[in-house]
């Protein structure tokens, strides 16, 4: 029942420090690695808080010699999206290329136009650019024997705010368990004695660049009202009538719960996560697949 499940679990590590979620992690980078004779490990850097934060979190587990980044700009990447991937790298001292997708973009297109004619653009073409990215990163991985790391967080995770065989390429999902408010908390402590992550990757709204002017926030309710229903809902198993009791609107509880149950096959398709809360998804998180049902 549902007080056996609060009790099993009712949140995220209380008491533990960001110092210790940050060593967490690059102990599991650097143990998965080891044990499974991975020398280095390859990633997307899209000039984004949550590339960066696994970048750095790589480079502490692994050397940043050991740490291969690669930026992936299409049309809609901004200057300063590449500009702040590269100042991330020099930062870290990692290895770091540029490999534009407009050329594979352009061969999409024209292969798929006989097919798509008379139709809008949407998502599809979005999901088109993150799945050749992921292709290029795993052929890197396959050619030089780096592991693909995974750079999503648990919020998009949750919600389905990623594309299977796309984004959520890779062998090991380092931030799959970290809430987007707790990896903005990555940053600022990453960045405690010197500037690592670049000020304005931390501080400008954060985008996926699938198509002009996005935002996530056109997708998703702001992180700091998404965040504190995610934890409630899967970390303390509270009702959407508990949820609301807190101060949520109730259409928005309903919409995010609603998204959690239609992504549950992304999330047993995504890469192996580090685990760092008391409910990470996998193991710690069991559902069918497939609901009908209400809670």
């Amino acid at each position: 029942d549902s007080n056996s499940l609060r009790a099993a679990g009712s949140h995220t590590l209380p008491g533990d420090s960001i110092d210790q979620i940050l060593n967490a992690l690059t102990l599991g980078v650097r143990d998965y690695l080891f044990k499974t004779g991975f020398k280095s490990a390859v990633l997307g850097l899209s000039g984004g808080i949550d590339s960066a934060v696994t970048a750095a979190v790589a480079c502490r587990a692994l050397g940043a010699a050991q740490v291969h980044a690669l930026a992936l700009p299409s049309p809609y990447t901004s200057g300063a999206s590449i500009d702040d991937a590269r100042q991330l790298a020099s930062n870290l001292d990692c290895n770091f290329a540029t490999m534009a997708i407009d050329r594979a973009m352009e061969a999409y297109r024209v292969t798929l136009q006989p097919f798509f004619a008379g139709r809008a653009e949407d998502v599809t073409e979005q999901n088109i650019q993150a799945r050749i990215r992921g292709n290029l990163l795993m052929a890197l991985s396959n050619k030089f024997g780096h592991l693909l790391l995974s750079t999503g967080n648990k919020s998009e995770m949750a919600v389905g705010y990623c594309t299977l065989y796309g984004d959520m390429s890779g062998g090991l999902a380092v931030l799959a368990d970290v809430p987007k408010q707790m990896v903005y908390e990555l940053a600022h402590r990453i960045n405690r004695d010197r500037e690592i992550i670049p000020a304005r990757t931390i501080t400008r709204p954060p985008t996926a660049e699938l198509k002009p002017d996005q935002r996530d926030q056109d997708d998703l309710p702001p992180y700091e009202i998404l965040d504190p229903i995610l934890t409630a809902y899967l970390e303390e198993c509270l009702t959407v009538d508990e949820i609301v009791a807190r101060g949520f609107d109730r259409p928005v509880v309903k919409d995010i719960i609603r998204r959690i149950k239609i992504n549950e096959h992304k999330r047993r398709q995504a890469p192996l996560g580090l685990k760092i809360t008391t409910k990470a998804f996998g193991h710690g998180r069991r559902y069918p697949v497939v609901q009908n049902f209400t809670e």
